[in-house]
């Protein structure tokens, strides 16, 4: 009986500090967004002067999620470029916005499928192991296991990969990533689950391949 008093005491424990982790990553997420907001209002009573503010604050985490679309650093950069023009001429667009990160989330993915519909011919050369962290990859050390991450994240179809970079590095929920991709939870789910299986397939081939030429 004491036995399975203490399992329901540690269960209860172990909900009560996921309720609380969640709790606090989605304040961090609204304080996030909030900073955007702030960054779109000093735009708008200084237009370009203050666009560098909100660039400093997001490209680092909107061309890591452009790359996952257009599996090229370079159109990933075009589509944060763009996005952030069309912020500059148009502030008041994040600043009306319910939730500012999500809205502009969604403008550079608009911009990264029109990059995609425009190119006639393109190819995944793009190297997502190249995404910027701090410095480019090739300037700086970066561990195997998150260049691994990264390479197996390359091979996912794209509708997979951009629900990984939305969950796991930006941090929303699965409604939220629903309603920035217009699909239902459940398959923005769907698709994280599946992703998560491939990647750890990959990973452990890629390791076992290591080993084996060690």
């Amino acid at each position: 009986m004491e036995f399975q008093k203490d399992i329901i005491f540690f269960e209860s424990l172990d909900k009560f500090a996921s309720i609380a982790h969640h709790k606090y990553f989605m304040a961090q997420l609204e304080s996030f967004s909030e900073r955007v907001r702030q960054a779109a209002e000093r735009i708008a009573e200084s237009r370009e002067a203050a666009l560098s503010g909100l660039f400093d604050l997001t490209a680092v985490r909107l061309v890591r999620y452009s790359t996952t679309i257009t599996r090229n650093q370079h159109d990933a950069e075009d589509a944060l470029q763009i996005a952030l023009v069309r912020v500059a001429s148009s502030p008041l667009c994040l600043i009306r916005a319910d939730r500012p990160w999500a809205y502009l989330l969604k403008m550079v993915r608009n911009e990264s499928l029109v990059i995609l519909r425009r190119k006639k011919r393109w190819t995944l050369l793009g190297n997502l192991s190249d995404l910027l962290t701090q410095t480019r990859v090739d300037d700086s050390p970066i561990e195997n296991m998150h260049l691994e991450v990264w390479r197996a994240l390359r091979t996912l179809p794209t509708e997979q990969s951009e629900v990984v970079v939305l969950k796991i590095w930006e941090e929303l929920t699965f409604a939220q990533i629903a309603e920035l991709l217009e699909i239902s939870p459940a398959t923005a789910a769907s698709r994280y689950r599946y992703a998560l299986e491939k990647l750890e397939l990959k990973i452990l081939a890629s390791a076992s391949a290591s080993e084996a030429y060690r």
